[in-house]
C-alpha cells in the first residue's frame, strides 16, 4: 500500500512498506527526483535506518550479557509501518516494538516518521519514543537515492556535489563495511566535487557534520537540481554502487553509524550511538528541496 501526498508544485509517494519516500516528482517538470528501484543497481528507494545504521561487527552486539543478531541498517526498511495521521500535504506512519523485534532489538519504541511538504521541496521527520522503563540505545537515518541524470541528454559526469557552508569536514573512511578511526583526515568538502565513478570505488564517502548543512547534486548543463540539508544529524554518506554504473547518488543523512575496525560489540561503547531515557523523545529531521 502507498499513500499519496501533493502541494501546488509536487507529489510525493510513501510505501507503508518500511515508511518509505518513493516518489517525489514536479508537477511542473514531471521530473522524477527518487531512484526508482531498479534491483539491477539497488532495489531500494529511501530507507529507513533504525534501530542501526551501517553494519555491525559480524551482524551482532551485545547487551546486558546478551548476544544479538541485527543485519545492516536494522530491520524498519523492511517492516510494514501503519499510517496514523494523514493530510493533503503530510503523511505520518507508525512502527512499535513487537514480541518479535525485541528478539533481536530489546526495547520497547515507537517510531513515527512524518513528510510534510513544503513549497519546492519535503521535510522527513525522524520521532523516536523509548516506551520502556530502561534506558534505550539507537541509531536512526536516513538512505534517498537521488537519479543522477534528472533529465535526458545529460549523463552522471556532467554534475557535482556542491556543499554547504563550503569548509573541510572530518572524513571518516571505510576498510571493508566498517569504520577506521585511525584513518580520519579532513574531506576536501571546501569546493565542489565533479562526479564520477572512482570517488565511491573505496564505498561511500563519509563525513563529521555540526550545524546547517546543506548538500546539493547540480550540474552546469542544467538549472535542475535536489539538495538535502539538515541542522542536527552529525554524519552523512554519500554513496553510489562501484563498479556499476548505477544513475543515482544517494546523500544519508544519519545520527548513528557502522562499527568501527576496533567496536568491541558492547552496545553501551558502540561509536556513534544515542541513548534515550524512558518514556522520553527524539526528534531530528532532514529536507530535500528540488528545482
Amino acid at each position: 500500500m502507498t499513500v499519496t501526498i501533493q502541494n501546488d508544485q509536487l507529489i510525493a509517494t510513501i510505501a507503508e512498506a518500511g515508511a518509505e519516500l518513493i516518489s517525489l516528482k514536479s508537477k511542473e517538470t514531471n521530473i522524477e527526483y527518487i531512484w526508482q528501484g531498479n534491483p539491477e543497481f539497488w532495489g531500494r528507494h529511501a530507507p529507513v535506518l533504525f534501530p542501526f545504521v551501517g553494519k555491525l561487527k559480524e551482524n551482532r552486539y551485545e547487551y546486558q550479557g546478551k548476544t544479538y543478531s541485527m543485519g545492516q541498517h536494522g530491520f524498519a526498511r523492511d517492516m510494514d509501518f501503519a499510517v496514523i495521521n494523514q493530510g493533503a500535504e503530510s503523511v505520518s506512519l507508525s512502527l512499535k516494538s513487537t514480541a518479535e523485534t525485541k528478539k533481536s532489538y530489546p526495547f520497547d519504541f515507537e517510531l513515527v516518521i512524518t513528510y510534510e511538504l513544503g513549497g519546492e521541496g519535503i521535510t522527513t521527520h525522524y520521532q523516536v519514543e523509548n516506551t520502556g522503563k530502561e534506558e534505550m540505545f539507537f541509531a536512526i537515518g536516513g538512505h534517498p537515492a537521488f537519479n543522477v541524470p534528472l533529465e535526458e541528454g545529460l549523463t552522471f559526469e556532467d554534475y557535482y556535489m556542491a556543499f554547504s557552508p563550503q569548509k573541510s569536514r572530518l572524513r571518516l573512511p571505510l576498510d571493508g563495511p566498517y569504520i577506521d578511526l585511525d584513518q580520519r583526515t579532513l574531506g576536501q568538502t571546501n569546493t565542489n566535487l565533479a562526479l564520477n565513478r572512482q570517488l565511491f570505488e573505496q564505498d561511500a564517502l563519509i563525513y563529521e557534520t555540526k550545524g546547517l548543512n546543506a548538500f546539493s547534486i547540480r550540474s552546469e548543463k542544467s538549472c535542475h537540481s535536489v539538495t538535502l540539508s539538515y541542522k542536527e544529524m552529525p554524519y552523512v554518506g554519500i554513496w553510489s554502487p562501484y563498479p556499476k554504473e548505477a544513475p543515482f547518488v544517494c546523500i544519508e543523512p544519519w545520527c548513528g553509524i557502522a562499527d568501527t575496525l576496533i567496536a568491541t560489540g558492547n552496545l553501551i561503547e558502540k561509536y556513534g550511538i544515542n541513548q534515550l531515557a524512558a518514556n522520553e523523545l527524539f526528534q531530528t529531521k532532514y529536507s530535500i528541496t528540488v528545482s
